[in-house]
Formats: C-alpha cells, structure tokens, sequence
C-alpha cells in the first residue's frame, strides 16, 4: 500500500496498522472510520478485507482530499469513499444509513493541560475537542444491533473506554499491545459488540519487540507485512 501523508502533519504509523489488523468485516459489509486522515488504517483495511465496502470521514479538508487520493493511488476508490465531517457533529449530522462495523483510532488527549501542546498541524490528530465521550457516542449512533465497534487507544484509557461504551455495548473482547513481554502495556485494541452481551474476554497480548534479535517480535512483523490478522 502506498501513502501519501502531508509533510509537516500526523504521521500514520504503527496504531493505524494495528488497527487495519483488527478489522474483522465480512464480505458484503460496510465499515466506517470517523477521524480517517488520510487513509492509513482505512485504506490498509480495505487492503487486507476485499469485498468490504469502507466510508472515512475527516474533518481536515487536506487530510481527506489526501485520503481520497490515496483510495485512488491503490485502486480501492470502488470501495473506499470519504467525506468531511465532524465527530462533534455527530453521526446524524453525516446523512448516511448505519454500518455493520466502525473502526477507530481517537485523538489521545482531550485535556490541553495533560500534553505539551504538539504542533498546529498536528493538534488535530492529538487533541479530542469533544473528548471521548465524543468518539464513543459518534461509533454507538454509527453502527447497527449487533455490528462491531474496534478502537484502538492509550492503555491506561481502557477503563473510560468501557464505561462509555457499557451502556449501548458490550460482548467486549481486549487485545493488550506491549513494548516488551516485560514492559507494560502502552496501548489497547477494544472490540465491543452493539448490544451485545457476552462476558469480556481478556486476550492474550500481543508484543511488539524483542529485547535481542529483530526490530519487531515474529507476530508484529506478520501483522506489519499483512501476513496475519489482529485476531479475536
């Protein structure tokens, strides 16, 4: 997959991928990703998931042109459509008819005083003006009874992540992502089900790098080059 990114922006980098990884659709489903810039997980899901129809929305203007370009630069623009909008604004606001799965990667921080504050271009992707009471009502309103809602977020959010979802959500499986087997774990990948009512299921995590040998663990690396899913 090929990606262009704006210079002096957001980077997608290793949570996009994970995030694409964990994407679990069904052929003849449709997936939306509220906050898409410009294409990373989306476009690496739609990479990984044919048959799968996906809608990104961005509220950067640049960020989606760049995103429908990239569609195009891969040859996905039959199935990847993306649109301006605001998760602020909520779902409603978007005029499009609920999807089977939502996938998410939200601004990490939504308290100024927490973070140094990044660089304009990229307070966007960092700070959630609506905080993720936001991004967790916007997916619930997204999705169908029974559809699918992933994100990936800061480990030590996990807790607010399913309180928010807890009311409309739930069947909640968790995959912990560590630095190290011995370190951690700095980031979570949620998949929760829309009224759904199994006991959560804490997954084994997934490590990411080897104090000795290779840049990544073997299981990153395959996830890395498409060669195995984020699996539930």
């Amino acid at each position: 997959m090929r990606l262009r990114q704006k210079p002096d922006g957001y980077r997608a980098g290793m949570d996009a991928a994970l995030l694409a990884a964990a994407c679990d659709a069904l052929p003849g489903q449709r997936v939306l990703e509220p906050g898409c810039g410009v294409g990373g997980a989306l476009l690496a899901a739609a990479t990984r998931r044919p048959g799968v129809t996906f809608q990104g929305v961005e509220r950067d203007s640049a960020a989606a042109t760049l995103a429908a370009e990239n569609a195009a630069l891969n040859g996905l623009a039959d199935r990847v459509a993306v649109t301006r909008g605001d998760v602020e604004a909520g779902f409603r606001a978007l005029a499009l008819p609920v999807f089977d799965a939502v996938i998410t990667n939200p601004p990490f921080f939504d308290d100024p005083n927490a973070l140094r504050a990044p660089a304009p271009a990229k307070s966007g992707a960092w700070m959630a003006d609506g905080g993720l009471a936001a991004w967790t009502g916007f997916c619930l309103k997204a999705v169908r009874e029974g559809g699918t809602i992933t994100i990936i977020h800061r480990a030590d959010r996990l807790a607010d992540i399913l309180a928010l979802l807890a009311p409309k959500a739930g069947s909640f499986k968790i995959r912990p992502v560590a630095p190290f087997a011995d370190a951690p774990a700095k980031r979570v990948v949620v998949r929760a089900i829309k009224t759904g009512k199994a006991p959560l299921v804490l997954l084994p995590p997934l490590v990411l790098h080897d104090r000795e040998g290779g840049k990544h663990s073997a299981a990153a690396e395959a996830i890395l080059r498409g060669e195995a899913d984020l699996g539930w």
